[in-house]
């Protein structure tokens, strides 16, 4: 099925300076590829339903932005950055930079991607709330690792800023002291990072996509499936689950709908909904949850600007819903011309 615009765009595409793709992938390897294929996908995507775009390549120069509105006139910036001069929380930063320069952007404000960003800020709103979060301690640098009597075993270990499971290996979950301090030194050490051991809870990884500032919808709650899972492995999505195609395979990682009660699913969408709102997420997100086998929901991250690569989670469950990977893409493009600073709305019961 063809896909029609209605008004052509101007289109600047924000991207690490690093992954600004190729015009073609002829000849490149799927490890190759993988490392920038989100942003092929939607350059590639977005030229081929007829806009105008241009990719722009960050890292610490944000100088780069003002000459590209100042020159290009983009009706849009489509942002794909994930970190800024090599931090991840100084994304946030680049987007406020873009309303000061009342420049239009995809995804996320600056005070949703700030609060979605720090987990343990996050959970804290959450519980204020009364949404179920797992029992969590924040590890800082420099400090003694001592864990509070009731924060109980097993716990999962990682960093409390980094994104996409950096740091994040079977390893994570630790059952006594000594692996917790020997985790938390890790991540440390490791990344740089203060580290988060939060409650590890048994059950299915069920993810659910939301786009929208004032209005919102969910696309089909998905589920990440890892059917050849060694006997005592935990089930959590490691770094190499997400990143590894070879140990893909090898474990079968698959991700699908996820089949649910009617009631549970209505649960699901209310609840996903509401902490959308608590956090002030605009433009889309994806919102990870643990399903217990009693049909306790525990949200475990909230992921503005998810991944929007084509067959990846969030683009199958729109697809899923009827929605065309076109069609995601130039609702994100609208939702960033009609979004106004001034009215997101307070997150509230």
């Amino acid at each position: 099925m063809s896909f029609q615009i209605k008004n052509r765009l101007r289109v600047v595409v924000l991207v690490h300076e690093n992954l600004v793709p190729p015009e073609t992938l002829e000849g490149l390897s799927e490890k190759q590829i993988l490392e920038f294929k989100t942003e092929y996908d939607v350059i590639s995507t977005i030229k081929r339903m007829g806009h105008d775009v241009q990719p722009l390549g960050l890292y610490s120069d944000l100088g780069v932005i003002s000459t590209a509105i100042q020159d290009y006139r983009p009706h849009i910036a489509f942002n794909l950055l994930e970190e800024f001069h090599g931090y991840p929380l100084f994304d946030q930063h680049v987007v406020s930079y873009l309303e000061l320069m009342r420049q239009p952007y995809t995804g996320c404000n600056p005070r949703g991607l700030t609060l979605a960003h720090d987990k343990a800020l996050s959970k804290q709103i959450l519980s204020y709330h009364r949404i179920s979060v797992p029992a969590f301690a924040v590890f800082e640098m420099n400090r003694k690792v001592k864990r509070h009597a009731r924060l109980k075993f097993p716990l999962l270990v990682k960093s409390l800023t980094e994104e996409g499971s950096v740091g994040i290996a079977r390893a994570s979950v630790v059952n006594d002291d000594a692996k917790l301090k020997e985790r938390v030194e890790f991540i440390h050490r490791q990344l740089g990072t203060h580290a988060i051991a939060e409650q590890y809870i048994e059950g299915r990884e069920i993810y659910v996509g939301l786009i929208g500032n004032q209005k919102m919808q969910t696309y089909a709650p998905w589920e990440l499936v890892m059917q050849n899972l060694p006997e005592g492995a935990p089930n959590i999505a490691t770094l190499k689950v997400k990143w590894d195609p070879a140990y893909q395979k090898k474990i079968g990682v698959v991700t699908q709908p996820a089949h649910l009660t009617p009631d549970l699913e209505k649960k699901l969408v209310r609840i996903s909904k509401r902490i959308y709102r608590l956090l002030f997420l605009s433009g889309y997100a994806r919102l990870d949850y643990r399903l217990t086998s009693d049909g306790q929901l525990y949200l475990l991250e909230a992921n503005p600007n998810p991944n929007v690569a084509h067959g990846d989670d969030f683009s199958d469950s729109a697809a899923h819903c009827g929605i065309s990977y076109e069609q995601l893409l130039q609702k994100i493009m609208t939702l960033g011309l009609s979004y106004n600073s001034m009215s997101v709305r307070r997150g509230g019961n």
